[in-house]
């Protein structure tokens, strides 16, 4: 079952403390880390936009661990391997395609399971250096990516799918939607300035701050196009996982660079 889940940004101002700017949002993700141990999940499911894309298709990690690092993004240093869950990682992939949903489990390098390890993206290892990848023992993890030309129903549909099979199985989960929002805040940014970036922004803080995740499957997709906008699949998952009976927090939102960060906690009502 589901006992806690976030919105966690992946840029590297969410890690880095080298960066200029980002104290705000290195902090929240630091009160993340702190919820999500209080809740102790046994396994922790990440949703990120940076894994492997398959066409037509969510994907579910099947490797038995996976190992990354942020040299790419300037940080060679920061390094993370964490162990995925197996079993769970099984779990998740038949309940999505059980829901309808064209789902393949992908994996890297051994073909034995056990000695397969998966490129770790950036966008799942910066939420679980915060949120159990550096814990003791270490907490496992799932990853799934989303599908952007599979439509939100699609996601909503799989998140709920997700839901049912964790509390079918009993399993204490955490679940982490990996989203970077808005990447057109400034004209020097590799997207250059795109004003629906802060409109996309705004609007998905506003519906996180009055408890309307559910309200992020009828935005336009037109706008996340317009927006460059790095987060809205993976929110329309978190939705159908939630659903009704949970209570979030927005943390933190700040702009440091060109893309909006924005952390959020969602615990079950009463907890």
């Amino acid at each position: 079952m589901l006992v806690f889940a976030a919105i966690a940004p992946h840029a590297t101002h969410a890690l880095v403390d080298s960066e200029p700017g980002g104290a705000e949002t290195r902090s929240a993700m630091a009160e993340l880390g702190r919820l999500f141990a209080a809740a102790r999940p046994d396994a922790v499911i990440v949703l990120t936009p940076h894994s492997v894309h398959v066409e037509g298709a969510m994907a579910v990690v099947m490797a038995s661990s996976a190992a990354g690092d942020l040299a790419r993004w300037g940080a060679p240093e920061i390094e993370l391997g964490v162990p995925l869950d197996t079993a769970l990682a099984e779990s998740t992939r038949d309940a999505i395609r059980a829901a309808g949903i064209p789902v393949a489990g992908i994996s890297y390098g051994g073909n034995d399971p056990a000695q397969a390890v998966m490129p770790l993206d950036w966008a799942s290892l910066i939420p679980l250096w915060w949120m159990g990848g550096r814990a003791d023992p270490q907490v496992p993890a799932v990853i799934v990516s989303p599908a952007r030309d599979l439509p939100a129903e699609a996601h909503v549909r799989a998140g709920a799918a997700l839901a049912e099979a964790l509390s079918r199985a009993g399993t204490r989960a955490a679940l982490v939607a990996s989203c970077d929002h808005g990447h057109g805040h400034q004209a020097d940014g590799p997207y250059g300035f795109r004003a629906e970036s802060a409109v996309y922004d705004e609007l998905v803080c506003s519906l996180v701050r009055e408890e309307r995740l559910g309200a992020v499957a009828a935005i336009d997709p037109e706008l996340v196009r317009a927006a460059a906008a790095d987060s809205w699949w993976q929110m329309l998952i978190l939705a159908g996982a939630l659903g009704r009976g949970w209570r979030g927090q927005l943390l933190s939102y700040e702009c440091p660079t060109y893309v909006g960060l924005m952390c959020a906690a969602y615990a079950p009502d009463g907890h």
